[in-house]
């Protein structure tokens, strides 16, 4: 993959994760924890806990209810005819075919949706591997229909989000909750197991508003092939599937992508991003504006509600 002019500003003190600087790309150790709470603090049991800690995501077949993604499974169709939603800021059209691609910020414009991220089980466990409160950073949906949906190129997470972003520190996690079947041919997500451990600094200096380009086709903050291909060698691959309902959670710094879908089947997920109200953003590292609002929360960091009970 193509790469953009090497970028040699100089690197901020506070940065402790510096990307898109040097000339070529560099494999290091993480500095953070994995997990930050334990196995009395939550759902998780310690077995759990450690596999996260290893591998750096946990797959639930069947984690929530056939109801609760069932709503939410007509809300998708409802917002993907939606003429207005595609015209809509939050809306990343696919790059060849003008297809919706994704709709971000949807716990905003949508009471069923909002109300999935909330739940209790998801909530739960985020707080569990995050050691406390928690807010969304962000909220997306990746529709992937069929025959034409595109893929999305393997990347971490929270270069990006660092990068782009200011989150300080890997204290936050996606959870790609599967509002259709996600199989072994219609483009699942796929996870480089114990990534997550190394953080990658990528080549290519971050154009201004690099997002309207970069959620559509990322071509920077991607990793190089040789880094790629050590990464694959050392670890392997891993793609959890699974029905309507099943849930994955996965480290905020893991390297993960997913291929096109040229099946009839659609393969369309909820992914919501939880961070600890302790890892709240700064000004980018990349030294120019922060991404919009919707795409990365700068303004309400108000932690998500938890029944005292669970």
């Amino acid at each position: 993959m193509m790469q953009s002019a090497v970028h040699t500003s100089r690197v901020r003190a506070d940065d402790r994760y510096p990307s898109r600087h040097a000339p070529v790309a560099q494999i290091s150790p993480r500095h953070d924890a994995v997990v930050h709470g334990n196995a009395g603090s939550g759902p998780l049991t310690q077995r759990e806990l450690l596999f996260y800690q290893d591998n750096g995501y946990l797959h639930f077949d069947q984690l929530l209810d056939e109801a609760d993604v069932a709503t939410c499974l007509q809300e998708l169709q409802r917002l993907r005819l939606s003429e207005s939603i595609k015209r809509a800021d939050e809306a990343i059209l696919e790059p060849d075919s003008g297809e919706l691609r994704s709709i971000f910020a949807v716990h905003r414009s949508s009471e069923a949706l909002r109300t999935l991220c909330e739940h209790p089980k998801l909530v739960g466990i985020a707080r569990q591997l995050l050691g406390g409160d928690v807010y969304i950073h962000q909220s997306r949906i990746n529709y992937k229909g069929g025959f034409r949906g595109k893929e999305f190129y393997w990347h971490s997470d929270f270069e990006t989000w660092h990068v782009e972003d200011g989150i300080p520190a890997m204290r936050m996690l996606s959870c790609s909750i599967s509002l259709t079947a996600n199989t072994p041919y219609n483009g699942p997500l796929m996870v480089i197991p114990g990534s997550h451990k190394r953080y990658l600094s990528c080549v290519g200096e971050t154009p201004d508003n690099h997002y309207k380009e970069s959620l559509r086709r990322q071509e920077v903050g991607v990793p190089d092939d040789e880094s790629l291909a050590r990464l694959v060698e050392d670890l392997g691959i891993a793609a959890p599937t699974g029905l309507a309902g099943a849930v994955t959670f996965f480290e905020c710094n893991i390297m993960h992508g997913s291929s096109s879908n040229i099946t009839p089947l659609p393969r369309s997920n909820l992914f919501v991003v939880y961070n600890s109200v302790e890892n709240k953003p700064v000004e980018p590292f990349c030294g120019l504006a922060p991404r919009p609002n919707y795409i990365a929360e700068r303004e309400d960091f108000t932690p998500l509600p938890y029944p005292a009970s669970n």
